[in-house]
């Protein structure tokens, strides 16, 4: 049975990734620095989760050590401290790509971002960028997915509105006008499972989008539609934006920081259809929001949980 080490297997993408790859045959590990967290991913029959540092080169070729193929989903949105974005997006990929070569991986997959440049806007996509040059410059068969937002129940981006809309009357909207084009997280593990197993997809970067490009207002509204928490929008000019960020980012949670908003100066969408490679069209993001934000959906999950506690 072929293996495949999952850096950050036990986030929002990586359980979709792990899970899709133990369906299609593979054994996966897993390495996560409290294996309590990825106890999701412990009933998956061929899924090994380890508990590790995979900062720490050594730890890290040893996982890589009878390994087919490497994935590195591993990625922060904001830095607790400065410097998170180096640490994570530039030094984690190097400390990767030493560990395949040494372990003789021959085959990386890669998760960067859309719009990643070393010369970008934001400290996050130039991170972005810079972990790009490190992969196709390692002599590995590499490839790279540049998504979009990605969506699912679990996501962190539509989900913060629908948590935003609840508690306040009115959605003061930085950026308001901000284009996206939301990729559905099914579709991201799918991309990576197919490049697996087709040689087509080596050397070679991909923009990952959804069927249709929103504004970040229209976002806002449509989940407010779906809760049913639908709040007056009022959108934010470059001061205000700038000033409302840089109080959000000093709060627990940082639901935005200037860094998110300076990566919001480029539309965050493709000029590109979806790759015929993977042999899909793309999900829309009305055909999987409601079922995990509309407020059926919400109860549906209460009765679980009450079930699973006895009540």
């Amino acid at each position: 049975m072929p293996t495949i080490l999952v850096l950050g297997g036990s986030g929002f993408v990586g359980r979709h990734v792990v899970t899709r790859l133990v369906a299609s045959g593979w054994r996966v590990v897993v390495p996560t620095r409290y294996r309590e967290r990825a106890r999701f991913l412990l009933p998956l029959p061929t899924a090994d989760v380890l508990e590790a540092d995979i900062h720490d080169p050594v730890a890290l070729e040893r996982l890589a050590e009878g390994a087919d193929a490497a994935i590195n989903l591993v990625g922060i949105l904001n830095e607790t401290h400065r410097g998170d974005f180096e640490r994570v997006h530039v030094e984690l990929p190097r400390k990767l790509i030493d560990a395949c070569r040494a372990a003789r991986v021959p085959r990386l997959l890669h998760m960067s971002a859309l719009n990643a440049d070393a010369k970008g806007p934001s400290r996050y996509l130039r991170s972005k960028g810079e972990a790009e040059a490190l992969v196709a410059d390692s002599g590995l068969a590499w490839t790279i997915f540049r998504p979009s937002v990605i969506f699912g129940r679990e996501d962190s981006f539509l989900n913060m509105f629908a948590r935003i809309e609840r508690l306040v009357p009115v959605m003061a909207l930085a950026r308001a006008d901000a284009r996206f084009q939301p990729i559905y997280v099914g579709d991201v593990a799918n991309a990576f499972a197919h490049s697996l197993q087709d040689d087509r997809t080596d050397h070679r970067r991909y923009d990952l989008c959804g069927p249709k490009v929103y504004t970040l207002r229209e976002l806002v509204a449509y989940v407010g539609e779906l809760t049913g928490h639908d709040r007056p929008i009022v959108p934010l000019g470059p001061a205000l934006s700038k000033l409302q960020a840089s109080v959000l980012e000093r709060l627990p949670g940082k639901l935005m920081s200037r860094d998110n908003l300076a990566s919001m100066e480029v539309d965050n969408v493709c000029h590109c259809d979806f790759p015929v490679v993977f042999a899909s069209s793309p999900t829309p993001l009305e055909a999987v929001a409601p079922s995990y934000l509309s407020p059926a959906a919400a109860r549906s999950r209460y009765s679980v949980l009450r079930a699973h506690h006895g009540r």
